[in-house]
């Protein structure tokens, strides 16, 4: 398997607030640590208390000058989501970075508290909703130059996706493996989808996905179990380490490579990377958008 390349060296970020979702454990985790030490002020969104805090005691500890603090999401939950951005907006901080990375994987087929089908609730529709309601915050905090950045952390799998209009919640025919496809495919297309919104409105913010490859982390906890269990014995062997997963996903937050216009499209391997015809459907970037606003009740 193909090895992330060594982590490039990036500008420091003193003055920048960024929010990173899922970021008490593994890839995020190690996105965040790597944004305090370059001194940028960072807030960890996530569902597990105990596990968030104790991510910020590990940084603190390591990085005596990180700014770095946890607070609660769950991306499950729409009226959480609202109380987190709520909560964040009352501080009239910036936003210059926007990192949504928390997602689940071959869970077994369940609902979010609001009805949807869990792969398509957590890893797409709640970040939708944190994004659009974040939105008029990353503009105001952006500036020639200096563009605010969203982040999606996506998936190959997003490439055997579909997206089914009349079934996003997968009730047809449900498999976890395909609903997860599913939605990284639906990522994908809000962050095109609103990467074209932004400049074309002229707004100083960016958006762009990540695919991190394949990394040892806990989102592997549902596969079947002889699976899981060879998993643990070759991971050291196939799988990239949260710190090489990050790697991309901080090029891409960071690097003045990518800026202004320079910014959006698909990253892999720390590159752009052509993707499949579909991600770039016009009518399905839009109808998808214009369908989850009235599914978490903006339209």
């Amino acid at each position: 398997m193909k090895k992330e390349r060594a982590q490039r060296v990036m500008p420091r970020q003193d003055g920048k607030v960024a929010i990173v979702t899922g970021g008490g454990r593994g890839i995020g985790y190690e996105v965040v640590r790597h944004m305090a030490r370059l001194g940028a002020h960072v807030i960890i969104g996530g569902r597990d208390e105990h596990e968030g805090l104790a991510a910020v005691r590990r940084i603190c500890e390591e990085y005596k000058e990180a700014k770095v603090e946890f607070k609660k999401l769950d991306l499950a939950s729409l009226q959480s989501v609202h109380q987190f951005v709520q909560s964040f907006k009352e501080r009239h901080l910036p936003l210059n970075i926007l990192v949504n990375n928390a997602g689940v994987m071959l869970v077994p087929e369940g609902h979010t508290k609001d009805g949807f089908e869990q792969h398509f609730g957590v890893n797409y529709l709640g970040h939708f909703l944190l994004t659009w309601l974040l939105l008029e915050t990353l503009k105001d905090s952006g500036k020639s130059g200096q563009f605010s950045r969203v982040v999606n952390v996506s998936s190959s799998a997003h490439r055997i996706g579909k997206i089914r209009l009349n079934d996003l919640n997968s009730y047809q025919c449900y498999s976890s493996h395909a609903a997860y496809c599913h939605s990284k495919l639906a990522q994908l297309l809000f962050s095109s989808h609103l990467h074209q919104e932004m400049q074309h409105g002229g707004f100083p913010v960016s958006s762009c996905a990540v695919d991190p490859g394949m990394v040892d982390t806990a989102l592997y906890r549902h596969l079947w179990t002889p699976l899981r269990l060879a998993q643990r014995t070759i991971a050291h062997l196939l799988l990239r380490t949260p710190a090489e997963g990050a790697a991309t996903v901080l090029y891409a937050a960071l690097s003045p490579a990518l800026e202004g216009e320079c910014g959006g499209g698909y990253w892999a391997n720390g590159c752009r990377e052509m993707t499949t015809a579909l991600t770039s459907e016009p009518q399905l970037q839009l109808s998808l958008w214009q369908t989850s606003l009235q599914l978490v009740g903006l339209q």
